[in-house]
């Protein structure tokens, strides 16, 4: 008997919810607090996520099959290095080829 295929779309989700714990846990641990925004923000990302499956609804805004979407997931992994002790990169601006001649 042959086994089923491997359901990507439960997969994702998941990974995205053991994520989502993994940062408030390194957060606790760390003595990190965190902003209300970032409180809130975990918390209502895990709920859309245990419930739909995915975070976001725009197919547009993430890969199919993921359960967070790209912004999501950037500002998740800013999260987990503000738990980390990293320091916050911020914006940059990217460097044209006139800039690197100079």
């Amino acid at each position: 008997m042959r086994r089923k295929p491997p359901d990507r779309r439960a997969a994702a989700k998941r990974a995205a919810l053991r994520a989502l714990k993994r940062v408030r846990r390194a957060a606790a641990d760390a003595g990190t607090t965190l902003s209300d925004w970032e409180d809130e923000f975990l918390g209502s990302v895990a709920d859309r996520v245990a419930r739909f499956g995915a975070a976001f609804a725009d197919p547009d805004k993430g890969a199919p099959g993921a359960a967070l979407s790209a912004l999501q997931g950037a500002k998740l992994k800013e999260i987990a290095g503000k738990a980390a002790g990293k320091p916050r990169r911020g914006l940059r601006r990217r460097k044209s080829a006139a800039d690197e001649q100079n």
